[in-house]
This record gives C-alpha cells, sequence and structure tokens, in this order.
C-alpha cells in the first residue's frame, strides 16, 4: 500500500555499515528460584559462578556463570512488575534472551533505528557489571528477545 510504513525485521537490515558483533556475550534464563539452577551449572556442570548482581533499573537479580568465553545468566524478578516477573508469569522459566557483545553500541542502536528494526531500548541504558545494553524487540528478529551489550 502507497503511503504505508512497515517495520522491518533484521533480515532486512543489510548490515556491514559499521556494526561490529564480536560474540555471543550470554544466554539469559528466567528463573524463579536460584537455588536449584545454580546447584545444576556450579555444581553439576562445574561452571565457574562468576557472581550475583541486582539491576535496579530492571527490577532483577543476575548470577553469571563462565562458559568458554560467554556466559549464562540466570534471572531472578526481584519485583512483581519486572519485565522477567511477567515473562515468568506468561511463559514459565526458561530461556529469556541472547545477548550479542557489540562494540560501539550507540554506533549499532543509531544504525538499527535508522534501518527501522523495532527496537525496545532506542538509547542504551545500564546493564549488569558496568554495560551498556539495548533490546530489540522480539517482532524484528523473528520470536527471538536480542540483547546488545557493549563492557567497559
Amino acid at each position: 500500500m502507497a503511503g504505508v510504513k512497515s517495520k522491518q525485521s533484521l533480515s532486512n537490515f543489510s548490515g556491514g555499515h559499521g556494526m561490529k558483533i564480536k560474540r555471543i556475550a550470554h544466554l539469559g534464563l528466567a528463573i524463579k528460584d536460584p537455588g536449584p539452577p545454580k546447584k545444576l551449572y556450579g555444581e553439576h556442570l562445574n561452571l565457574k559462578h562468576q557472581g550475583d548482581e541486582v539491576v535496579a533499573g530492571q527490577k532483577v537479580q543476575v548470577s553469571f556463570f563462565q562458559v568458554g568465553e560467554s556466559s549464562l545468566e540466570l534471572l531472578l524478578p526481584t519485583a512483581a512488575d519486572s519485565p522477567v516477573a511477567k515473562f515468568l508469569e506468561n511463559k514459565g522459566e526458561g530461556f529469556h534472551h541472547l545477548a550479542l557483545e557489540v562494540e560501539d553500541i550507540d554506533a549499532a542502536v543509531a544504525e538499527l533505528k535508522a534501518a527501522g528494526v523495532r527496537l525496545i531500548d532506542e538509547t542504551p541504558r545500564e546493564g549488569a557489571h558496568g554495560t551498556r545494553v539495548a533490546f530489540i524487540h522480539p517482532k524484528s528478529t523473528f520470536g527471538l528477545l536480542l540483547e546488545l551489550v557493549q563492557y567497559p
């Protein structure tokens, strides 16, 4: 239709404009109780626990376990109105998001925004461990909640 502007998915994003994705930073798992997952990943799978941190802006406590150059991030809501609490209510425990490390998050967000990709965060915000993060809406990524992360 003439004059109708549609939201693009990442399949329509040609990339190569300057965004540099460095690696898979982590996989986020939404949990209701930290005890059993920490025991599984720490004791049974022998993954190194990298620590816990509360991200007040997202109303979540995160626990990281190192897996090679990446991590598993356990996400425990700290308030009933947090995005992770809503996720758990609708979908239950399990895979929540994939995080990709980018070299320059401001440039990456600007590039995606200019390409018409639907973003949850049009401005990067504070994440765990002093990072800056921005989420891409699942409607632009074929149902995957995708997080861009830049480390300090």
